[in-house]
């Protein structure tokens, strides 16, 4: 989705945060941490956000998808782990199962395993696919370590990730990036709708306005939306309910078919309604997304 905010970590972090919080309360270890040796995590799409982008605030995390099918991704485990070992906690290598994982494999746009990406305040620094030999990768991440910050484990003079480690920080977005992990979307909005207020160019606050209203009614909504909708096929309110769990839940291909479809049968308030919200879903995503370009034209079909 554009914007300042990055969508689809938002609501897992939210959830990833609350279940690392109980494990902890509970006295056991966090989701991904257990035996997979020393400076090693194995991390899922629902502990991707804890495991990787907020561990990668202090520290480098070298991410490592791979399959457990296939013989070049245990290669490169095998490698990986033991320059993890070796470096006694510099950094953190994190193991992603493609498979198990889908979300994750498809954040990178990964297309094959094994695949391995160096990723530090929260921003993916550079990656390489394929096996490759020990003294290579000891290379690569002599190199990227070269060129990080002390406090992200690295030895550079503190240029960062791509230059922007030493950024000014804007304390205004980040405490309303902090309420939206925190998973307060109303609060959230509220914050960025200040920054536009002071600002009424800046189009990063303005595409999170929309994102945070876009949460703050979505996660209101009751389990079982698509459910309801299909029980109660005229019923627009149930529609649009049911649009918004889908695309929360990460399949907007769907919410916009549900609502091209309902448009193609509806008539009068109940067609403006669908046809509003679709196009207000459209906006949370980048104009040229593919599967924002084939709705376009499905709803244009439909209109036409």
């Amino acid at each position: 989705m554009a914007g300042a905010v990055d969508l689809s970590g938002l609501k897992a972090r939210a959830d990833a945060k609350a279940v690392q919080e109980a494990r902890a309360a509970a006295g056991q270890e966090p989701d991904g941490a257990a035996s997979a040796g020393p400076g090693v995590v194995d991390v899922t799409d629902q502990s991707f956000p804890v495991e990787v982008i907020d561990r990668s605030a202090n520290q480098l995390v070298v991410v490592l998808l791979m399959a457990p099918y296939s013989e070049q991704s245990q290669a490169m485990a095998a490698v990986l782990g033991k320059l993890a070992a070796d470096d006694g906690g510099r950094w953190t290598l994190a193991r992603v199962d493609v498979d198990g994982a889908p979300g994750v494999a498809q954040a990178f746009g990964a297309q094959s395993v094994p695949m391995v990406i160096a990723v530090a305040g929260g921003r993916a620094a550079t990656a390489f696919a394929g096996a490759q030999p020990e003294q290579a990768v000891r290379q690569w991440l002599d190199d990227v370590l070269s060129q990080l910050p002390p406090e992200f484990g690295g030895v550079g003079g503190g240029a960062g990730v791509e230059g922007e480690a030493d950024a000014p920080s804007d304390p205004r977005r980040d405490a309303a990036e902090q309420l939206a992990a925190d998973g307060d979307y109303d609060g959230a909005r509220a914050a960025y709708e200040a920054i536009l207020h002071a600002d009424p160019r800046d189009v990063e606050a303005a595409a999170a306005v929309k994102q945070m209203a876009f949460f703050a009614r979505a996660t209101r909504i009751e389990p079982g939306a698509v459910g309801r909708a299909a029980a109660a096929p005229g019923d627009v309110e149930q529609i649009l309910a049911a649009a918004d769990e889908e695309l929360l839940g990460g399949a907007p291909a769907d919410a916009f078919a549900r609502l091209t479809a309902a448009i193609r049968t509806a008539s009068g308030d109940d067609r403006t309604a669908l046809r509003t919200r679709l196009l207000e879903l459209f906006e949370l995503f980048d104009p040229a997304d593919p599967v924002v370009l084939a709705a376009r034209r499905d709803l244009a079909a439909a209109l036409f």
